[in-house]
């Protein structure tokens, strides 16, 4: 079987820790072939189907060269037997451009890995509000008096732009709403551009629990990202410290009741965000963690994943 990885740049991945690679790593350990093509390279032709600039790659198993080019060249995407989508947010117009090219390339035959239409249906900020019930208090709007009145009413809030990654743009303000204005004016851009506001979850300092959901099935470890050095956001890439854990009997009840119904949709690989016992988040583009939670806890994610990759795949050509 041949994978094209849609992805970041080669460059750019920190093997010690990325998801993707060790997604690479364990379908070449079963024999498949990989290449990997950025979004960028992506393009179609009127008489001709959606291709990409590919690069057919191995894993050398060593550093800092830890892959070597076998070959690279244009490759029409349906040529492929899967193609998986990851590259990172923002989820911005180009990441759209990106879906809309990969459906198409659908129509031509290709089997895509999260499916472009359910990753523009499930932006990651905005997927959790079909789950209401699963979430504390949160408010969506461009109103700088909505958000002062959410404020007023619950005291202690984060705020955060819905193109953010990686805990950036999060900002706390508590009850004496010190800089409230000042954050409003920079995240909303005087009402130009749409803030989400959730009531702040003190269960942050427990952690921000990553919940892996592959083909519906949660993967019984989460990795808990504690927020350090007095910092509110428990992501990594904001200095969280991770912590793999096993889920709990409520984690595994909300994994139950959101997997199956985005699984459905086309969503083999999903990323809950989960606080205390309430969702913050829902992640499609490029979940992580994969390495994280292998290594601390012998739960092979990767394994896990290229399985259900392969049992897709099947299932898809029947």
């Amino acid at each position: 079987m041949h994978i094209l990885y849609i992805t970041d740049p080669l460059s750019s991945f920190k093997t010690h820790k990325d998801s993707t690679f060790a997604m690479m790593r364990e379908a070449q350990k079963r024999g498949h072939s990989i290449s990997a093509c950025e979004p960028q390279n992506l393009f179609w032709k009127r008489g001709s189907q959606v291709a990409g600039l590919a690069q057919h790659i191995r894993l050398t198993q060593s550093q800092p060269e830890w892959f070597e080019v076998l070959h690279q060249g244009q490759q029409t995407l349906a040529s492929f037997d899967a193609i998986i989508m990851r590259k990172d947010p923002p989820f911005d117009s180009e990441f759209f451009y990106a879906t809309h090219l990969l459906e198409q390339a659908e129509r031509e035959g290709a089997k895509v890995y999260n499916k472009p239409r359910a990753l523009r249906d499930h932006p990651e900020k905005l997927a959790i509000l079909e789950f209401p019930e699963l979430i504390g208090p949160t408010l969506v709007t461009r109103s700088a008096d909505d958000i002062r009145q959410f404020h007023a009413e619950h005291h202690d809030i984060i705020l955060k732009p819905l193109d953010g990654m990686g805990g950036t743009g999060i900002f706390r303000v508590k009850n004496d709403g010190l800089n409230l204005g000042a954050i409003i004016e920079t995240l909303n851009k005087d009402g130009a551009e749409t803030v989400m506001v959730q009531k702040f979850l003190p269960e942050i300092e427990k952690g921000d629990k990553r919940i892996l959901i592959i083909a519906g099935k949660p993967v019984p470890f989460c990795l808990a990202r504690i927020p350090q050095n007095g910092e509110v956001r428990g992501n990594l890439a904001a200095g969280g410290k991770g912590v793999a854990q096993a889920l709990s009997r409520k984690d595994f009840e909300i994994a139950n009741q959101i997997g199956p119904v985005l699984a459905k949709r086309g969503l083999l690989l999903i990323g809950l965000d989960v606080i205390g016992d309430s969702v913050t988040e829902i992640n499609v583009t490029s979940p992580t963690c994969f390495q994280e939670i292998t290594d601390q806890t012998g739960c092979d994610v990767a394994e896990i994943f290229i399985s259900a990759l392969e049992n897709a795949i099947q299932l898809d050509l029947q």
